[in-house]
């Protein structure tokens, strides 16, 4: 690799499986130190085994990101001991269950909400100064097509990641001004357990491996200062 992250320290949520981990594993190949954050420690202790086998550096923070007021708890350790944070992931996410808006049980319906919108707002209000500490922070939070399209039956996921890219988009608009360079990313369809929720019948050989994205996301963060605020597309 070319180490084009070099002394770059990322957080990544959602990173124990999918394209969480193969962004953090690529990222990590290309000099970075990563910041695992997901609730499997299994899960997290196997990404730092494949991030070490490519020559990497990590930190896992087991951590459920539903519980949003522990995210607060990030900031202290990552200011005593790196002062900065250069990259902010945010892609952990859950469909919920594709079902008539009415027939929604109310405590589903919130968890939906609390981790595709809340946890990523409390993400940003965390660490918005350790990225603000870099010479060129870069923050990327991972929506869908439903956020715009809307589909019968999938009411909490939409109006969750249409939610995610007000909050994305408002953010990137008052950091114009600033180094640091916000952006959201979809990726598409991918070969994940959350599509596999989505569409237990498909045939997901034919679509993209999570590390099929990870040259998506690393260019985003290369091309920060050029596409600050826009929706990146696979």
């Amino acid at each position: 690799m070319s180490a084009k992250l070099k002394d770059k320290v990322a957080l990544i949520t959602g990173a124990s499986r999918g394209i969480g981990a193969a962004v953090a594993t690529r990222f990590a190949a290309e000099g970075a130190h990563v910041i695992l954050v997901a609730r499997s420690v299994g899960g997290l202790e196997e990404v730092d085994d494949a991030i070490q086998a490519v020559g990497g550096s990590a930190t896992l923070v087991p951590l459920d990101l539903l519980d949003t007021a522990a995210i607060d708890g990030l900031a202290a350790p990552l200011l005593e001991r790196w002062g900065k944070l250069d990259i902010l992931i945010g892609n952990a996410g859950m469909l919920g269950k594709l079902m008539p808006i009415q027939q929604y049980v109310p405590a589903l319906w919130e968890d939906v909400f609390k981790l595709n919108v809340h946890a990523n707002w409390r993400l940003i209000r965390a660490l918005d100064p350790l990225l603000r500490q870099s010479d060129a922070g870069r923050a990327l939070f991972v929506t869908a097509s439903a956020a715009k399209e809307h589909k019968q039956f999938w009411s909490a996921y939409s109006a969750s990641k249409a939610a995610l890219e007000a909050l994305v988009e408002t953010y990137a608009a008052e950091t114009a001004k600033t180094k640091l360079r916000v952006n959201l990313i979809d990726p598409g369809p991918t070969r994940s357990k959350l599509r596999l929720m989505a569409y237990p019948g498909e045939d997901d050989s034919v679509l993209p491996a999570a590390e099929d994205h990870a040259d998506l996301f690393l260019q985003t963060i290369l091309q920060g200062q050029d596409v600050h605020g826009t929706r990146i597309e696979a």
